[in-house]
């Protein structure tokens, strides 16, 4: 496996305990219907965490278990700034996908 790969994926272990750790890991998925949005983060059917949660990490775990071509850029770490703006809390988990965003554009 590449070293990007092994970085992301270590990456989104991370993500995943911090969504964990701030409580914003949901027991149960959103309605298919949900998860079908065409909008940008599915902004119109999910909260961040939600998007994360059951489309973000999924996704990004089938492209490096397949080692199929990462995205060059996310851009998730100003979504997550701006929703934790009116939530706060949230300065790890904006680190970690600002992390996660630098090394994508790296590649």
């Amino acid at each position: 496996m590449k070293s990007i790969y092994s970085e992301v994926a270590e990456q989104l272990l991370l993500l995943e305990a911090e969504l964990r750790r701030l409580q914003l890991w949901a027991a149960t998925p959103p309605a298919a219907e949900a998860l079908a949005s065409t909008q940008p983060f599915c902004v119109d059917t999910l909260t961040l965490p939600q998007w994360l949660q059951f489309i973000f990490l999924p996704r990004m775990r089938q492209l490096i278990e397949a080692e199929h071509p990462l995205p060059s850029e996310c851009g998730i770490a100003p979504i997550a700034e701006e929703y934790f703006r009116t939530a706060g809390g949230g300065e790890a988990l904006i680190a970690l996908l600002d992390d996660i965003d630098r090394r994508l554009q790296r590649g």
